[in-house]
């Protein structure tokens, strides 16, 4: 696992003044789980990295970010870079403009090949995804899609799902969540 991204996690839930154990109440995730991987002596899943990200109220991508922005809006040109490798099977970039209060929050999303670990998850709102290259396979309660380029699905995150990339190659979609506030 790549230190820096537990050490994020520590630094944001320190600074948040949540314990271990809030945090694991909020997650589902074992005390022991987080504190090894806020140490660096465990690796982490898309699954639980959402989790976490959840119960800190971040993106997911906040850990991926070099240099966290704040600016007011944002605008992306395209990459015309390869995704850098990474010690994780997935890429997170994060499209967002670090908007005041925002209602969605668009992310690219990369699963490297066979990339099929975890389990359903749920989280608040809805999630749009669109696919843009390769295939994604969507698990969306009991049912079981694959997605080609253009294929989308807008569907409500309360109901079990997860994203896995079965293929000898890189899955690239946009993924879009609406973010609802308590």
């Amino acid at each position: 696992m790549e230190p820096t991204i537990g050490k994020l996690i520590k630094s944001l839930r320190v600074g948040k003044k949540k314990t271990l154990k809030q945090i694991s109440e909020k997650t589902e995730l074992s005390i022991s789980f987080l504190s090894q991987v806020e140490r660096g002596k465990s690796s982490i899943t898309l699954e639980s990295l959402k989790k976490i990200s959840e119960a800190l109220e971040v993106s997911p991508s906040y850990f991926f970010s070099e240099n966290p922005s704040q600016a007011k809006t944002k605008l992306r040109r395209g990459n015309p870079e390869p995704t850098k490798p990474t010690p994780f099977p997935f890429v997170y970039e994060d499209l967002s403009g670090e908007l005041a209060n925002p209602s969605m929050e668009p992310i690219l999303v990369t699963l490297l090949p066979h990339e099929y670990k975890g389990i359903p998850f749920v989280h608040k709102g809805q999630e749009f995804v669109y696919v843009l290259e390769g295939v994604l396979t969507l698990l969306f309660g009991d049912e079981e899609h694959d997605l080609y380029p253009g294929d989308s699905i807008h569907m409500e995150s309360s109901t079990p799902h997860n994203w896995l990339n079965r293929t000898g190659e890189r899955v690239r979609f946009l993924c879009v969540n609406s973010l609802i506030k308590e």
